[in-house]
């Protein structure tokens, strides 16, 4: 008959004081070695290990100093801000951790001289810096404090003393390292150079100005070209103006001998012309007596009535008898020398004396406005050269009070550099710790406490582990038949040896504190320490 066995995974693990007593008891070994191995570590870790100290220190960036941007311009822009931003803080930090900044620490309090009973003492210069280096940053902590412009650092190691000066000197160094990063040495003496580069080359433009003043036109060629020019404007008017009238007087000439030569030496000064008065008289008398009648007629006859048309005749013969009295008049005329002619002649006369003389005036002006071109031409040539001599004179000058303001200003951002007037400043000044990180205590107290976690975890994992029945109850949770007996099993002697029986279907025990394990019986069955596994 097959009896089936339930593993030890399927047991209903319910504990009672009782049983957890029983599994110390059971496993005090391992309890033991455990916590005994355990407490002694942390009270060596806690004699041997030397304390640990830890220093702090506080740097604070603003805003208060403004330096001007260097340009090679006139004006050089600022630009202010007020607020320091994270990104700025941030490249601060970064700037604190930087292996430059770290190395000149380890070179200033001499870390890399420190040997550990690790290092092998043979390493070359360089990679003991290179170590100390990376030991630094290790026991450094650089934080931003948030919603604040401060930088925090904190720094351990064992030594107090070395706390301090490990502060100190990353305070210094990081100061130093962040002027010459947002300004560079050197330039103060680099403009003071080009200040005296520039004064030297003034100078020798103010000498080669003075020289050029000295030669013939060199005092204010440019005013002098511009009263050339304006008397050669003047000579220049005069001459065309010359040469206009002498074109005038010789069409004035011209048309004068043409006048000249039409008009007549002698004219009729006076002519009269007299009509015969009676006889006009007497025929008007009679052609006014004929329209009378006429007039008279034609109240009493048509017009076409013969007395009439005889009228009219006569009327007609009669107007054209005054007419032909009126056209031929007794004419009387008075001649004498032509004045008109005597004019002409005069002003003939004179227009060519004008024509000679404009002649030599314009031979003569020409001449003078030759001679002020000429001089004109000179002048601007000398003109020119003086202008570049005075622009290289003004650019000199320009250039060295550019040079000597940016000197000045570069010296002032050096003496506020040497005084401490940056926008980093040491807002808490690291002080030698005097009590230590942890206490021997504390380490003695959490190896207690570790021991006696680890040796209680260890004798439950070892116990849980162990197939081994222990109890009569795991013999009838596990085989569900009635323990008659047990009898507690020691190391030293497996026979029999109990002082009392446990009967009835729960079964006594008279040895459970100190046994490891039982030999129990049942209908002629014995169970030695090993539990039977399930066929």
């Amino acid at each position: 008959m097959n009896q089936q066995f339930s593993t030890n995974s399927d047991r209903d693990f319910s504990f009672s004081a009782k049983d957890v007593v029983a599994i110390a008891f059971r496993r005090k070994r391992i309890i033991g070695v455990c916590f005994a191995a355990i407490f002694l570590g942390a009270v060596l870790a806690a004699v041997l290990s030397p304390a640990s100290y830890q220093a702090h220190t506080k740097l604070l960036v603003k805003r208060e100093r403004v330096d001007p941007v260097i340009t090679p311009g006139q004006d050089a822009p600022v630009m202010v801000h007020d607020d320091v931003t994270e990104e700025e803080l941030n490249s601060e930090v970064e700037l604190l951790e930087s292996d430059d900044v770290l190395r000149q620490v380890v070179l200033a309090t001499g870390l890399h001289v420190h040997h550990s009973f690790l290092s092998s003492g043979k390493s070359d210069e360089a990679t003991r810096i290179a170590k100390a280096t990376e030991r630094l940053r290790s026991s450094l902590q650089v934080d931003a404090v948030k919603k604040s412009n401060l930088i925090s650092i904190t720094y351990s190691s064992s030594d107090p003393q070395l706390c301090e000066r490990v502060l100190k000197a990353l305070n210094d160094t990081y100061i130093e390292k962040n002027t010459d990063v947002h300004r560079p040495h050197g330039q103060h003496k680099f403009f003071e150079q080009q200040a005296e580069r520039y004064k030297a080359e003034l100078n020798q433009a103010e000498q080669q100005l003075k020289e050029f003043a000295s030669e013939p036109g060199g005092v204010s060629p440019t005013l002098a070209r511009d009263n050339t020019l304006l008397k050669f404007s003047e000579f220049k008017a005069s001459l065309d103006q010359t040469q206009a009238e002498m074109a005038a007087t010789g069409e004035k000439i011209h048309t004068l001998e043409k006048q000249e030569a039409t008009l007549p030496g002698r004219i009729t000064t006076q002519s009269r012309e007299i009509d015969d008065a009676p006889l006009l008289q007497q025929y008007k008398s009679m052609l006014m007596n004929l329209e009378l009648k006429r007039t008279e007629l034609l109240t009493k006859f048509q017009p076409t009535y013969p007395l009439v048309q005889e009228v009219d005749k006569q009327i007609a013969d009669t107007q054209a008898q005054i007419v032909a009295e009126e056209s031929k008049p007794v004419r009387e005329q008075t001649t004498d020398a032509n004045p008109t002619h005597q004019y002409v002649s005069t002003e003939l006369a004179k227009a060519k004396a004008d024509y000679s003389a404009l002649q030599a005036r314009y031979t003569a002006t020409q001449a003078i406005v030759a001679t002020y071109r000429t001089q004109a031409e000179q002048l601007e040539q000398k003109g020119i050269v003086h202008q570049d001599l005075v622009r290289t004179q003004k650019t000199d000058e320009e250039n060295y009070l550019l040079y000597l303001r940016k000197s000045e200003e570069a010296r002032m951002s050096d003496a506020l550099d040497q005084r401490g007037i940056l926008n980093v400043i040491v807002a808490e000044q690291p002080q030698v710790p005097v009590i230590p990180t942890g206490s021997p205590f504390m380490t003695v107290v959490l190896g207690f406490v570790l021991a006696a976690i680890v040796s209680s975890g260890t004798a439950l994992a070892a116990d849980y582990l162990d197939p081994s029945f222990r109890t009569p109850s795991e013999v009838f949770d596990e085989l569900e038949i009635p323990v008659l007996a047990s009898v507690p099993y020691h190391a030293t002697s497996r026979g029999v040896a109990g002082n009392g029986y446990g009967g009835g279907s729960g079964g006594g025990s008279s040895g459970q504190s100190d046994a490891d394990g039982l030999d129990i019986a049942e209908a002629g069955i014995r169970l030695g320490s090993s539990r039977p596994q399930a066929r």
